[in-house]
């Protein structure tokens, strides 16, 4: 199986809002995306792009995406937030995930990020086991935070 991760253009996005519903009804909260590809254009194509993504192909169909972008540590400095990994349930088992995983943690070491950080449901149990084998420290300590504006 031939995969190539290659970076987002905006041409992707109506594809990568299609794989953010997919992970919302997969963590049973398809009613909270409010997300729109206008929206997506606007915060990351604009004069100041706030996210950036890979994309997973196979056979010429986006199967997956890593979206991140900068978070500041007071502790760490500059740190990679990966805000999602999507695979899409059709192509899980492929190695689309790894290669994206792998993408994010290139992505950070080249531009001198400290580390990368991202969350998992508790629940899902195979993405904690696919971290756990990066040697991720998957902490429970810290309790989640948010607002709804």
């Amino acid at each position: 199986m031939s995969i190539t991760i290659r970076r987002g253009v905006e041409a992707d996005l109506p594809r990568i809002l299609e794989l953010i519903k997919e992970l919302a009804l997969f963590e049973k909260a398809p009613e909270k995306v409010i997300n729109t590809v206008e929206l997506m254009q606007r915060d990351g194509f604009g004069e100041h792009p706030v996210y950036w993504f890979f994309v997973a192909e196979h056979k010429g169909e986006i199967i997956g995406m890593a979206l991140w972008y900068i978070r500041y540590s007071t502790w760490r400095g500059l740190r990679l937030y990966l805000e999602d990994l999507i695979v899409t349930e059709s192509a899980r088992g492929l190695g689309a995930g790894k290669m994206l995983f792998e993408a994010c943690i290139e992505e950070g070491k080249a531009k001198g990020y400290s580390g990368m950080m991202w969350q998992v449901l508790d629940w899902n149990t195979p993405a904690i086991d696919f971290y756990k084998r990066y040697g991720a420290d998957m902490n429970g300590e810290w309790l989640n935070g948010s607002i709804e504006f």
